[in-house]
């Protein structure tokens, strides 16, 4: 079986890996889709892909084309493609149970990274710390509102948390001890710049499987120019020396890095294969939309050129699962888990739903990008969440009820994109999103082709592969 597909774009002769991915969508139901092995098509209720060939490719596209095709043609593809089950049908979603709180245990921060749209952890006011008594209140809502015996997570933000490490390690320690108690299985996540982690640090994620996600934004020049410490000089060093303390002895249960891109980022294929050097679990690119400073946040132009370095590392990426070797890059993994278990959501993420974030007074946010934000606020940890909010806004955020969302064949993919982002600046990338979707509907179909054992069991795939040498 031969393992070395030819990107697209080169079998098109397109100027450049974008211009093969760019194309208008053509209906809100359907996408016809080409991939090196042939034709598909995109089925959006249900996120459903088939292989159909060039002839019927063809007539799809023709009939998409058309501006009101006819009722017998919407039978004929529906037909084809229904299988009489509607899997999302506009309602807005019931408020669920709460599963997941993130703490603002610091908003503040040690670094002064250009981009930072949080003003450094302070969302817009002066520091803050998270006292133990809130901290422990945050975990005995999160249980007394999550439904029995369900797995919760506890998350630590800021700002940077461990200039609060103190509330991060008794918090840990109580709610590990309170889940116990309440039949609960608690998970627990951290995100940080790693400049200030202590061998105890390190300890205590290991010894409760803690996920952390570590920001790195490149090889040493590049971070140190887009993530300087407050007291002068870049943070590389210091974040090096404080993930080797992460990674030492086994680790935690997981860590993954968080790379953010600015329009200065330069080529990313070179930066995600530094990241990945560094021997985290996965790597992910996150592009700056909003910043109060208008130098590092992406324009316009530049989701094309972003798109154009997305490919190209997602080439790399496949061609790695091709060759059995896992190239852990976050964005291209998750979007064909996604795309292989059909996901289809209403909504862009949990929050407002069944994830909630904690600022440091206790007041209670739809997310942690909303912290301190007054029409997001959503309740307190003292008298429990606002449920009435929490509907109002599933009701008001489903996808099917967005303009231009509702009209868009990657809706159920998408789900709208990051409330934060969308109420700074609208919705500039949507050319991105649907061209980043339809290069990984593509690879899916070329991968589930050659390799589908790795949608079978991912995590054996590449264990049977290591045994094996």
């Amino acid at each position: 079986m031969d393992s070395q597909l030819i990107p697209l774009w080169e079998i098109a002769g397109a100027s450049s890996p974008a211009a093969s991915w760019l194309e208008p969508p053509l209906s809100r139901d359907y996408q016809v889709l080409t991939s090196s092995l042939g034709e598909h098509v995109f089925v959006v209720n249900g996120s459903r892909l088939y292989d159909v060939d060039a002839a019927t490719a063809s007539r799809i596209r023709h009939l998409l084309q058309q501006p009101e095709p006819d009722a017998e043609a919407r039978q004929a593809l529906e037909s084809a493609f229904g299988n009489g089950h509607t899997y999302i049908d506009g309602q807005p979603l019931p408020t669920p149970p709460l599963r997941s709180l993130s703490l603002n245990v610091a908003q503040s921060c040690n670094l002064g990274c250009q981009y930072c749209y949080a003003d450094e952890g302070r969302f817009g006011s002066s520091s803050k710390f998270m006292s133990t008594d809130i901290a422990c209140q945050a975990v005995d809502r999160l249980l007394a509102e999550a439904e029995p015996g369900v797995d919760v997570i506890v998350g630590y933000m800021g700002g940077e948390p461990l200039l609060n490490r103190r509330v991060v390690h008794q918090c840990t320690r109580y709610a590990a001890e309170q889940a116990q108690r309440s039949g609960h299985r608690v998970r627990f996540s951290l995100t940080t710049n790693a400049t200030l982690v202590t061998p105890e640090d390190a300890a205590l994620f290991r010894e409760h499987a803690f996920a952390v996600t570590v920001s790195v934004d490149g090889p040493k020049a590049l971070h140190d120019r887009l993530r300087p410490a407050h007291k002068g000089g870049g943070s590389y060093d210091e974040m090096c020396r404080g993930l080797a303390l992460i990674m030492a002895d086994g680790g935690p249960g997981h860590v993954s890095a968080r790379i953010t891109v600015t329009p200065h980022s330069g080529a990313l294929l070179p930066v995600l294969r530094h990241v990945v050097d560094m021997g985290v679990g996965d790597a992910g690119f996150a592009p700056v939309q909003v910043s109060p400073n208008p130098a590092y946040a992406f324009g316009p132009a530049d989701f094309e050129w972003f798109l154009n370095e997305m490919i190209r590392c997602g080439e790399a990426a496949k061609a790695a699962l091709l060759r059995r070797e896992r190239f852990p890059f976050s964005n291209f993994e998750t979007a064909l888990n996604e795309i292989h278990r059909g996901s289809h959501r209403p909504y862009p993420c949990g929050a407002g739903a069944a994830y909630l974030s904690v600022n440091a007074e206790g007041e209670l946010y739809a997310c942690h990008r909303l912290v301190d934000a007054e029409n997001w606020h959503m309740g307190n940890v003292s008298q429990g969440s606002d449920q009435a909010a929490r509907q109002q806004h599933l009701n008001q955020h489903h996808v099917d009820r967005q303009l231009p969302c509702r009209n868009c064949w990657a809706r159920y993919l998408c789900g709208g994109g990051c409330y934060h982002e969308v109420e700074q600046r609208g919705r500039p990338h949507c050319d991105y999103v649907r061209g980043w979707l339809a290069f990984c509907l593509s690879a899916y179909a070329e991968l589930a082709a050659q390799q589908p054992a790795y949608f079978r069991d991912p995590l054996r795939y590449f264990d049977v592969v290591t045994a094996n040498r």
